[in-house]
Parts: structure tokens; sequence; C-alpha cells
């Protein structure tokens, strides 16, 4: 079941009153999961319930994604705020230092918690931040044509392309190496996801300069790439390897920048090896 909750960041004027909405299952040791731009928590739906089995498994809308309102005004859609709106979320929720796994965006997230040791562990699926100016450009094309089509396609024929596996490649290949088994429903919501994120372009904006450049000693990290990744190749792993020569780097045969539903079993053995 979802919940929200309410905390203050803080901002050049004063407290802000943050609000995000998450879904929480499981026992054990927390973990924190971070989805992509334009995305929701629903992406993680597919290896949730394999995560709770050993995990307090939170996964979490950012803000101005999902079901989360987007930051209030003072406080901004960029890496620090962010950091420390997680850190604040964490304090709200009773979770001190939890593992954290993170897709693209949060990813990078995901990464800079741990390098401000606001993590027990690190996995980075995808992570954003360790692309050349050519490749973060091409990127962030596709990433606006996404929401671009998202935005301007009829709900009636977002469902009726989503009946199909040829109407739901149309619509998620980008992102799925195999989107045939993304279900109907999944890709309609997370299609109106994507057209409805109040923080698309901030965020997106926020982006344009950031690069991840520093190591994360003292904690497991691990790096993982779908190999079929069509929005971040694959050769960045390599750069975050040599940015977190640490870091266990692994490869997602078959899968694509959102794996964790084109191989739920390997995604969720990699995030669990990778929290111990």
């Amino acid at each position: 079941m979802s919940a929200t909750v309410s905390f203050p960041v803080p901002s050049a004027h004063g407290p802000r009153t943050v609000t995000l909405s998450y879904a929480r299952a499981g026992t054990g040791e927390p973990l924190l999961l971070l989805h992509g731009i334009g995305h929701h928590r629903q992406a993680w739906d597919p290896v949730v319930h394999l995560l709770s089995v050993e995990r307090d498994v939170i996964s979490v809308d950012l803000p101005g994604f999902g079901d989360s309102p987007a930051l209030p005004d003072g406080l901004r859609h960029d890496l620090p705020t962010m950091n420390a709106a997680l850190g604040a979320l964490c304090e709200a929720l009773e979770i001190e230092r939890p593992h954290v796994a993170g897709n693209s965006l949060g990813g990078l997230l995901a990464l800079e918690l741990g390098r401000e040791k606001r993590a027990r562990s690190v996995t980075a699926l995808s992570p954003a931040g360790f692309w050349t100016e050519a490749e973060r450009r091409y990127a962030f094309g596709v990433l606006q044509g996404m929401r671009a089509v998202a935005r301007r396609t009829p709900l009636p024929l977002v469902e009726r392309l989503s009946r199909t596996a040829a109407g739901r490649t149309v619509l998620t290949s980008t992102i799925y190496a195999r989107p045939g088994r993304r279900s109907p429903e999944a890709v309609v919501a997370e299609t109106l996801a994507l057209a409805r994120a109040t923080a698309f372009e901030e965020t997106l904006r926020a982006g344009i300069d950031v690069r991840f450049t520093d190591d994360i000693p003292n904690i497991p990290v691990t790096v993982a790439w779908g190999a079929k990744d069509r929005l971040l190749i694959p050769r960045q792993g390599v750069r975050a390897k040599q940015t977190v020569p640490q870091a266990r780097l692994v490869r997602l045969p078959g899968c694509g920048h959102v794996p964790m539903n084109d191989d739920p079993a390997l995604v969720a053995r990699v995030i669990l090896d990778g929290s111990r």
C-alpha cells in the first residue's frame, strides 16, 4: 500500500515542507529504491516481492514524479536539494543509513547518498552522470522526445497500443529490451506518469552540467548496466568503474535501460548480493 510522508527541508529562505509518496513492504535491513526521470516507483514492482523477502523495501516517488508533488518554492530540483530531501525522508521514516538502489537518475542519487555516507551500500543500475557531452545530449534528446510523445498521444490510443506486444514495443522499447513482457496496465500507467511529471523539465535542466567524479570508499558499491541499454550506452559503466575503482561492475545480459522488468530475478539477485 502507498502512503505519504511530509518533512522539512532547509532552503535559503527557511525550511520548506516536502511531501513524498512511497510504498513499503517486507522485513529486514532497510532498502530504499529510487526510480529514473519521468518514471515512478512502480518501475520497481517486478522486483519488490523478491527483495522484500530479505529487506524492508521502501520505493519512493521522487519529487514531481508519480504521486509526489513537485518541490515547493525555494527548493530546486538539483542534486544538493535531492540529497537533503532524501536524507530528511530517511529521518522521517526512521531508517538510518539504508541500503540504496537506484536506476538512471535514481542511480545517480544513490551514488550521491553513498558519497555523503548516507547509505550502507549502493546499487546503481545504469546511473546517470558518467556520460560524455555528446552522450548526454543524445540521452536528453531521447528523453525529451519520449516526453513529447507521451503528452501528445491520446489516452485511448495508449490503451489500445498497450494491449499488444507490438504496441508496447512502440511505447516502451527505448527503455526496455523486452517490452512485450511489460503488462498493458503498467505501460499505460508509466506513459501517464511521464506525461504528467511536473518536475521533468526542471530536473532535466539541472542535469546538464552533472558529472559524477568522486570515489566512494568504505561502502559496498555495485554498478550494473543493461547490455542492451539504448539510452545510456553500456560503455559508460567502464567510466563508472574507473571513477569508483572498488565498485563491482555487473553486466545485465538481455536487459535495457530499465532492467527490473527485463530480468527481475537477475536484478533482485544483484541488489541483494550488493547489499549484504
